[in-house]
């Protein structure tokens, strides 16, 4: 009955991405005064309890935790030897509340096959363990790519999606696929309005699956790592990682940029051309880096997941965007000499 309140209380209380919910309290500890003799008992006649043996934690008489120890450091150092000599203090904790997406990437960070669970006065509460860890990597990873994809709107997307019929399938996947064939007309149109400044320098229109691809390109990748950093860091320096992303894209814009204008005079030797392709990577790549954190923030503050700014609902609007902006500049320019 216990066992069914605390699982009820949890479930109350805790998201259930949380760490209240995915950590075991099977787990073995011991008294900091005690000895490395103390502990191999309590591993041999507790052994079929515990959930987890890759760490003992150490606490003191009020159960907050002061270290661990490794099952390794147990079979290497005397008997009589005190865990608090031997004990790691510099600790890497996780609270109730901290999701379980942080505390996998915890793991990996700091190379940990599990990580102990404290309150706000640093009781050990219990310890999300390295199986646990492994399967919210699996279903993180299948999550994300199922968001790039385009698929969102279940209470469990990773399961759910795997054991869904065709028609569920169906019902989540068309109607992204339909907005994104919208789109595509919607850029046709773009690129109709323009037909003159293409039909005088045919060239230009080699260079659009160019143009699009590195607003994609770029707009995917600064767009993982924002939604990334936000899952991972609650508190985001929103305006310090704003400056930091503003001058890493206009560096690679530039080196972009002028790449590409060197190589298409090279090739088609015509300057007007190398400037107008030369100038909109360098203008597309700058506002697909801001798409890529601005729809994202946008949707976070909706109550959203972010992750459903990505695939095709950013793609469409970069694409157009990307077009938009070479096919303007071209016409511009164009319209100069």
């Amino acid at each position: 009955m216990n066992k069914k309140n605390n699982k009820d209380q949890k479930e109350k209380y805790y998201p259930a991405t949380s760490a209240a919910r995915v950590m075991t309290t099977r787990i073995p500890k011991v008294d900091i005064n005690s000895t490395i003799s103390d502990v191999e008992k309590i591993m041999f006649s507790k052994m079929g309890e515990f959930e987890t043996i890759n760490y003992v934690y150490i606490v003191d008489k009020n159960n907050k935790l002061k270290g661990v120890i490794t099952v390794k450091d147990v079979f290497r150092v005397p008997k009589n030897e005190l865990v608090k000599n031997i004990m790691k203090t510099n600790l890497i904790t996780a609270s109730c509340h901290t999701d379980q997406e942080k505390i996998a990437f915890l793991a990996i960070d700091h190379n940990l096959k599990a990580i102990p669970v404290v309150d706000k006065n640093n009781h050990l509460l219990g310890a999300v363990p390295s199986d646990v860890i492994l399967s919210i990597l699996h279903t993180e990873a299948t999550e994300d790519i199922l968001h790039f994809a385009g698929i969102h709107g279940t209470k469990d997307t990773a399961r759910n999606i795997i054991k869904a019929s065709a028609k569920v399938h169906f019902q989540k996947r068309l109607p992204w696929l339909v907005f994104g064939l919208l789109g595509g007309i919607v850029a046709a149109v773009v690129v109709g309005f323009f037909e003159k400044a293409l039909q005088s320098q045919l060239i230009l229109a080699a260079f659009i699956p160019a143009v699009v691809y590195m607003a994609d390109a770029v707009g995917t990748q600064t767009q993982t790592i924002f939604i990334r950093s936000m899952a991972l860091d609650h508190n985001l320096n929103l305006k310090k990682y704003i400056i930091r992303e503003a001058m890493v894209g206009f560096f690679m814009a530039l080196i972009l940029g002028i790449i590409i204008l060197f190589i298409s005079f090279i090739f088609w030797h015509s300057a007007t051309i190398s400037f107008i392709i030369g100038i909109s990577i360098f203008i597309t790549i700058l506002v697909a880096m801001i798409i890529a954190i601005l729809l994202p923030w946008i949707f976070s503050k909706l109550k959203y997941d972010p992750a459903i700014a990505s695939g095709p609902l950013a793609t469409v609007f970069r694409d157009i965007l990307s077009l938009l902006i070479y096919l303007s500049i071209a016409n511009a320019v164009l319209g100069l000499v």
